[in-house]
């Protein structure tokens, strides 16, 4: 079973007061891109894997998604997604995503933002996500960049010509890592980008596109302290089709 790190209230608390918890989508730094990478969504009977809040699968339905099915393990945030959703064509359900089944068909449209980087089992994952698309179906998730995951301690070094350098180690050791973010003790697991690539192609999907988050030079002059991502990717968006 994955980690209940997200019903720890202290977690749950320390969560809800980010932008992106407070604010919703349009105080996600990464959204503008993941948007991009939709395909035209009337008309489709979507499925969201870790739902959260229920910001994105209420998107979904807002623009004009035939029906959404939002999955999610935590407890807590599903209560608030249930509250804050007015549209019937949105519903949640609470799941573990790594034993999780779907109707085969079920779907022209799966979707997932920062939550597969949880799992254990990414084959098992993608194996499920394939099975319950239609064919033409598409697959658009995020997850944090394993350059990001693989981060040393302390991240940031200083080189000779006294410039900042993010410091990575072990990013071609997979697996189970534990990192102090919000609470202590969170669990991820790392993997390659090859990997993750190579998974997907094997479960049968086509790629589409490929995106490593970075912020425009308008939004640096308004948000200055996004400079550290240009040294480094915090976010690996991938668009997949089902051929």
């Amino acid at each position: 079973m994955a980690q209940h790190i997200y019903d720890d209230p202290a977690f749950f608390a320390g969560y809800s007061e980010f932008p992106r918890s407070r604010d919703g989508l349009s105080a996600t730094s990464e959204w503008p891109a993941f948007r991009a990478l939709l395909p035209p969504i009337a008309g489709k009977r979507a499925i969201d894997l870790g739902c959260g809040f229920g910001q994105l699968s209420r998107w979904l339905a807002e623009n004009g998604a035939a029906s959404v099915i939002g999955y999610d393990l935590s407890a807590m945030m599903l209560e608030r997604a249930v509250r804050e959703t007015r549209d019937p064509v949105v519903s949640y359900r609470r799941a573990d995503l790594e034993t999780l089944d779907l109707p085969a068909g079920s779907a022209e449209l799966v979707v997932s933002s920062m939550a597969l980087h949880y799992l254990a089992d990414f084959a098992r994952m993608a194996a499920t996500v394939h099975a319950a698309l239609v064919p033409g179906g598409d697959f658009v998730f995020s997850v944090e960049h394993p350059i990001y995951a693989a981060r040393a301690e302390p991240e940031w070094v200083d080189t000779a010509d006294g410039e900042r350098a993010f410091a990575i180690t072990g990013y071609s050791t997979e697996g189970r890592r534990v990192t102090n973010w919000i609470a202590e003790g969170v669990v991820k697991y790392h993997r390659t980008i090859a990997t993750m690539l190579n998974t997907l192609r094997a479960a049968g999907f086509e790629f589409t596109a490929l995106d490593e988050w970075r912020p425009t030079s308008a939004e640096l002059e308004q948000r200055p302290d996004w400079h550290d991502e240009l040294h480094r990717p915090m976010f690996l968006l991938v668009a997949l089709h089902r051929p």
